[in-house]
């Protein structure tokens, strides 16, 4: 069954003779039947726990696909538009379809939404390694392959999220988010020495290949795990309606609520901030050590070790019990001394603690704030909501791939060369010649996050977002 519940649905519409059943007592019989599929398939934190194993071999896989192929588009191009452009093209239809997925996340089974998210990425990862083996590949096939994988990955997020709010207690939640980012950090610490290795011994060929097998394994574990459909709430029944009001209503949801809405414009800059820098890590590691890919690798593999380690600690931790301190002062902290730090070495120390530090503290950023909102916001219109509120966040992201490569290479960069126009002012903290201009981003962003991040707490609806909102089922 594709869609939500045919107990509460008819082409598409609320059937409201069912909702009144439900109320009335027709939920047990909908119980009876989950019950029975869950006893037939693994739930529960179990369930939950395979799934996290599926996704981290799919993420690993990625991780490694995505190392070797940002190796051979800088080696082809030399540039760090090149490499923005391919965030870009990624994030951008992710961005611009996620209240539409999210309206479709709350209307279909929400595994098969995940499956739909794998598959597609999948594909997209095949059609490049057919060109690549070809000899084929051009940059711009990345580009496509970017956006294709983004498309897809709309529905991930979504549906992902909403779904273990079904499968786990809310007391887990902080434990689950922390869980979601050690799989990714670990998949970042990991991909670099595994990319390497196979990379001498099977080429980017080979690596992509068992990228495409990690997509079957994760499919494979969602198979034989029961995620529940969520019962109807007073706020699902009021955002039924047509697929695009479905998708208008995740907003509408979000903007009648202040503290939710301020949480995300909170987001939505550190965001910007954070991605004009990122996206020219690889360019400036690799810019600083003429082209040195084992030295780009222990970076990127010192940023996946702090974000096992954070995750680790927020796996077992939780979170702090006032969640919005983990994200403010998260993000005040990850900007100062993970930013900021790599921005102003010059050495591949320094390089090492600024990834480490940076990426440490984002599982208590993300792990705090997903709570917040797994636990204020019902699980029937989640999918929405969610989307809803990663377009909000995100929205700047796409627009900072855009802008941070022209500022690297026509802007910062030939400013930070020697006889530069910021020489003088910041020499200093970022030295002087090739890739100096891309730390330079990385100081002045990461200053402002600082300064978005402490200043959250100037606002109310923000600082107080967990005293403010109830949570949902009077939790």
């Amino acid at each position: 069954m594709s869609y939500e519940t045919q107990t509460f649905r008819e082409n598409g519409l609320v059937n409201r003779t069912a909702i009144s059943e439900y109320f009335s007592g027709g939920a047990d019989k909908r119980r009876n039947e989950q019950t029975m599929a869950a006893s037939a398939r693994l739930s529960g934190m179990r369930g939950f726990t395979l799934v996290w194993a599926g996704q981290f071999v799919s993420l690993l896989g990625t991780a490694m696909t995505q190392f070797g192929l940002t190796i051979w588009a800088y080696q082809l191009t030399g540039q760090a538009t090149a490499l923005a452009l391919v965030g870009f093209f990624n994030f951008a239809p992710t961005i611009i379809l996620s209240p539409i997925a999210g309206a479709l996340v709350d209307r279909w089974n929400r595994k098969l939404a995940m499956m739909l998210s794998d598959l597609g990425a999948g594909a997209a990862t095949i059609a490049v390694f057919l060109l690549y083996s070809s000899g084929n590949l051009e940059i711009w096939h990345l580009y496509a392959a970017g956006a294709v994988t983004g498309a897809f990955q709309a529905f991930q997020f979504p549906a992902y999220s909403a779904s273990i709010s079904l499968m786990i207690n809310k007391e887990q939640y902080g434990r689950a988010s922390g869980m979601l980012a050690l799989a990714d950090s670990a998949s970042t610490i990991l991909a670099p020495p595994l990319a390497g290795l196979f990379l001498a011994l099977l080429g980017l060929s080979g690596i992509m290949l068992i990228d495409i097998v990690t997509f079957v394994f994760a499919i494979l574990a969602l198979l034989v795990v029961f995620i529940p459909q969520p019962e109807v709430t007073a706020a699902g029944a009021e955002g039924r309606g047509s697929l695009l009001g479905e998708a208008v209503y995740g907003f509408r949801y979000i903007v009648a609520r202040p503290s939710l809405l301020g949480l995300q414009l909170v987001f939505l800059a550190i965001n910007l901030l954070a991605s004009l820098a990122l996206a020219v890590f690889a360019p400036m590691i690799l810019a600083r050590t003429n082209q040195e890919a084992n030295a780009l690798a222990l970076t990127q593999a010192a940023n996946g070790a702090g974000g096992v380690v954070g995750g680790l600690l927020m796996s077992v931790w939780g979170g702090p019990k006032r969640r919005v301190h983990g994200v403010l002062l998260g993000m005040a902290a990850s900007s100062l001394f993970g930013q900021m730090l790599l921005g102003s070495g010059s050495g591949l120390f320094v390089w090492v603690v600024g990834a480490f530090n940076l990426s440490f503290l984002i599982p208590l950023i993300n792990g705090s704030n997903q709570a917040i909102w797994q636990a204020k916001v019902a699980p029937d219109v989640q999918g929405r909501v969610f989307a809803a509120r990663r377009m909000i966040a995100q929205l700047t992201v796409p627009v900072a791939f855009l802008l941070a490569g022209p500022l690297a290479d026509r802007v910062f960069e030939p400013a930070m060369m020697p006889g530069g126009a910021l020489v003088d002012v910041f020499s200093g903290f970022s030295g002087v010649g090739p890739g100096a201009g891309m730390g330079v981003m990385f100081v002045i962003f990461g200053a402002f996050g600082v300064a978005v991040g402490l200043g959250g707490y100037l606002f109310p609806a923000v600082r107080d977002a967990e005293n403010l909102l109830p949570d949902h089922g009077g939790g």
